[in-house]
């Protein structure tokens, strides 16, 4: 606990632990400021480092993760939300977060035909490469993580990675250990409470690269989700239901504004494709192979890059992605920079611009 990287995990801890800190503000401090301890500093009544330190202890006894924004095996994917976490705890195999990934969710009270479905999606986008996220809800989620068990699922959890909720879901939450992960941005032992959800639905919008929507409702958790997923330029895929069924009537308005329709596995991989093994990272957590530099660049370059190729009319994210020989997620890494030091801004559609 004596090494450099843990001293400055730790102060990041305090800082985000501490009361009325987010991560919009911890990330405001960390640009207005030379370091972390300079922003400690200004606190008037910091989390205190002995608490900080003993978090990570017993994340390192527990045999989980935890993961700062620094280090490479965060998932780089999350770095597109204003709002991303700086720390990220994660039980199982971490590696499988930055591999390609389809969120499937849905409601809790699914019909058995909408579950079937659900489980279906899964084990099908699974077997073609696919790692499938979800929230370890009843209904959906329960169908979808049981169908990509076997071929690795994320488990994204309102409240702590050591919190199994709900409590039936016990055996399904060890079964997806063995190969996949399970993970969170709330402190070790964190209940979840109505408050926690849409921040979890968040999560899983950002670490994913599609989200299918099977049965949701108005108002529901799943419309958040598509919600986030929308505002970032992720493709929303929906499945048609019965009008006359309350369960449907969200997904039904998402495919009236917009939605990608679909009825099978196959339907999804026509859109997403079917992945080959240069498009699928290793068990390090790297960037994908044919994202990696054969010739690194500076990141201060780079940036310089950006700002001398933006202007003030909106472009997509993934055209600047198209267009540097840069790893997605270091890119993503320094458009976040840029931002918190009020040089660009974002707009929706996963699009960002110089600031006016």
């Amino acid at each position: 606990m004596n090494t450099y990287l843990d001293q400055r995990k730790i102060k990041w801890l305090q800082l985000i632990r501490t009361q009325g800190i987010g991560p919009i503000k911890f990330w405001n401090l960390l640009s207005k400021y030379e370091d972390v301890e300079s922003a400690i500093e200004t606190l008037k009544d910091p989390y205190p480092y002995s608490k900080a330190e003993a978090e990570l202890h017993e994340h390192q006894k527990r045999g989980y993760h935890l993961i700062a924004a620094y280090e490479k095996e965060y998932p780089g994917r999350l770095k597109r939300l204003n709002d991303f976490p700086p720390l990220i705890s994660v039980a199982g195999n971490a590696s499988a977060l930055n591999k390609p990934t389809i969120a499937i969710v849905g409601a809790r009270n699914a019909s058995l035909g909408g579950r079937k479905l659900s489980f279906h999606f899964a084990k099908g986008l699974g077997e073609k490469g696919w790692i499938i996220v979800s929230g370890l809800a009843r209904g959906i989620d329960e169908a979808a993580h049981k169908g990509s068990v076997k071929t690795k699922t994320i488990a994204v959890l309102a409240g702590g990675v050591d919190h199994i909720y709900p409590p039936e879901h016990e055996s399904l939450y060890n079964e997806i250990l063995r190969e996949g992960s399970i993970i969170s941005e709330m402190p070790l032992g964190t209940s979840p409470n109505a408050s926690l959800f849409p921040r979890r639905n968040r999560l899983i919008a950002a670490l994913s690269q599609g989200i299918v929507i099977v049965e949701a409702a108005h108002k529901s958790g799943s419309l958040i989700t598509a919600e986030y997923a929308l505002d970032l330029g992720i493709d929303v895929f929906a499945v048609p239901g019965s009008p006359l069924d309350p369960r449907c009537q969200g997904s039904n308005h998402l495919l009236k504004q917009g939605a990608i329709l679909v009825q099978s596995a196959a339907d999804i991989l026509e859109i997403v494709g079917i992945l080959n093994q240069s498009q699928i990272t290793d068990d390090t957590g790297a960037a994908p192979k044919e994202y990696v530099p054969s010739n690194p660049i500076k990141s201060s370059d780079i940036k310089k890059q950006i700002l001398e190729d933006l202007t003030t009319t909106p472009i997509a994210i993934e055209n600047l992605l198209d267009n540097y020989n840069y790893p997605p997620g270091e890119l993503m890494s320094l458009l976040a920079e840029l931002e918190l030091q009020g040089f660009l801004t974002r707009h929706p559609g996963n699009r960002v611009s110089l600031v006016l």
